[in-house]
């Protein structure tokens, strides 16, 4: 008889929420009264956007650090994927209000960071092993079907046609010091809305693209919230909402926007 795969969690953008996203982990059983890993051999993937909009999103990146470590001993897992405010803060801390060549962004970088929600205290507690675990976040992952996704788009196989190159690509460009790689590592990792008009499975829908690409049945994604993008009032967020046919599942609750944070079961 096959052995069955340890529980898989997911949430997303946490957006420095720390005491709501240890309170979601508390109630799941995940972590303790104290905030230490308590899952055993669960898996838990968190979908980006850690920074920003709230008030501790370092903390945010600590604890998730902190919890992948103690996961890992305990044979479970904490895995977790770069969100376009990872992307934004990092290039408002490299390149500032440099300019950029084709793009009058008021303040450049360091404007678009701020005008979307930027924390400035996010921005001044960034040290290097927080900028480091930034840049070794994958930009997607395919865990038992489910296609894990910050973004509600298709931008992503603008990077590549297997879920290793589209990370080695993203990687890539963290890593370059050209400005207009940046920006356009930002506009792909910000679009949204790829899918929301699909319904069923058809010949050259964005879902069957992206999925029949990257593989997975299933594409699970943060970044478009519940509360703003879906209609559903802050009130009324209490489970993920899955749309074009079952394929798409959309899992940011919006705390930032008096929502919550959803830790949805995938499996």
């Amino acid at each position: 008889m096959a052995t069955p795969n340890p529980p898989l969690y997911a949430a997303a953008d946490v957006h420095g929420h720390r005491s709501e996203f240890r309170e979601v982990l508390r109630d799941a059983a995940l972590v303790d009264r104290a905030g230490r890993w308590s899952g055993g051999d669960a898996r838990l993937w968190l979908l980006g956007d850690y920074v920003d909009r709230g008030p501790d999103g370092i903390g945010v990146i600590e604890d998730v650090r902190r919890l992948a470590d103690e996961a890992a001993a305990a044979g479970g897992r904490v895995g977790a994927l770069l969100g376009n405010h990872e992307v934004q803060l990092l290039a408002a801390h490299r390149f500032g209000s440099a300019p950029v060549a084709g793009w009058d962004e008021p303040d450049r970088f360091r404007g678009g960071w701020t005008r979307f929600g930027g924390s400035e205290e996010d921005l001044r507690r960034l040290a290097p092993e927080h900028i480091d675990w930034i840049l070794g976040l994958p930009a997607v992952e395919l865990v038992d079907g489910h296609l894990l996704v910050h973004s509600d788009t298709a931008r992503y196989l603008e990077f590549g046609s297997t879920v290793a190159e589209v990370n080695a690509a993203v990687a890539a460009a963290l890593s370059s010091p050209d400005t207009a790689v940046w920006l356009e590592l930002t506009r792909r990792m910000s679009a949204r809305g790829a899918f929301r008009g699909a319904g069923a499975a058809h010949a050259g829908d964005p879902v069957s693209a992206v999925l029949g690409t990257l593989g997975g049945d299933v594409l699970v994604h943060g970044h478009s919230t519940l509360t703003k993008h879906f209609g559903v009032a802050p009130a009324d967020v209490r489970e993920a909402v899955r749309y074009a046919g079952g394929r798409v599942v959309a899992i940011d609750g919006g705390v930032h926007e008096g929502g919550r944070i959803l830790l949805t079961r995938l499996g």
